[in-house]
């Protein structure tokens, strides 16, 4: 059985860092690779970052119903395979999903039982010390990324669970723990529960009549 596991932060919230450090520790995890219209930025690696494609096989792809979600960003658009979970299932694996609450909120509505977590900056001054430092982004982007921040923070509350990322060691803990603990509670349903149970009730019947 696979879980779907959502991680959305803003931009600069130290999400890809969690993500890379989480995916390091743990062979038991498969990344979604988004597919983006946009051009790739500082060292990103075509199909280790995101699968760049033009705008007009993006919308062709959404038109073949290619992509379990998709939303537009800043002009541009990204979005899931549907084969990535696919793979995963085929796997034995759990699935990490790097998206944003736009399209956090589309895929929950078609996997209820996936696993959301926020990731949240200590604040904004931190924050836009963060994005500053990447000395990637224009004035101009970076005063459009604190503005989509301030959006996207308030959509908090719809997540399962929220990390603020002040420490980068103490974070990853938190995430790797997340993981863990959403196992643990899937496997209480599994097939290896039931012959514990069994054994139980084999030489306790009167107290499993009833249930």
């Amino acid at each position: 059985m696979t879980t779907v596991f959502i991680i959305s932060a803003p931009s600069g919230s130290g999400k890809s860092t969690l993500v890379a450090r989480l995916l390091a520790g743990d062979a038991g995890l498969r990344f979604s690779v988004s597919y983006t219209t946009r051009r790739p930025r500082g060292n990103e690696k075509p199909g280790e970052s995101y699968v760049y494609i033009s705008r007009e096989e993006f919308l062709r792809r959404i038109d073949g119903n290619e992509f379990l979600e998709h939303a537009e960003v800043f002009g541009n658009f990204y979005g899931t395979n549907r084969e990535v979970l696919e793979q995963a299932q085929s796997e034995g694996k759990d699935l990490i999903l790097d998206i944003d609450v736009q399209g956090a909120r589309q895929l929950k509505e078609r996997i209820p039982e996936a696993v959301t977590i926020f990731i949240l900056p200590p604040s904004r001054d931190i924050l836009e010390q963060r994005l500053r430092s990447r000395s990637e982004d224009a004035e101009e982007v970076i005063q459009r990324r604190l503005k989509e921040a301030a959006e996207e923070i308030r959509n908090y509350r719809q997540y399962d669970y929220v990390i603020v990322n002040h420490r980068v060691e103490e974070s990853s803990t938190t995430l790797a723990a997340i993981i863990k603990a959403e196992r643990v509670r899937r496997l209480r349903m599994e097939d290896r529960i039931r012959p514990i149970l069994k054994s139980f009730e084999n030489r306790h019947p009167s107290l499993f009549s009833n249930k």
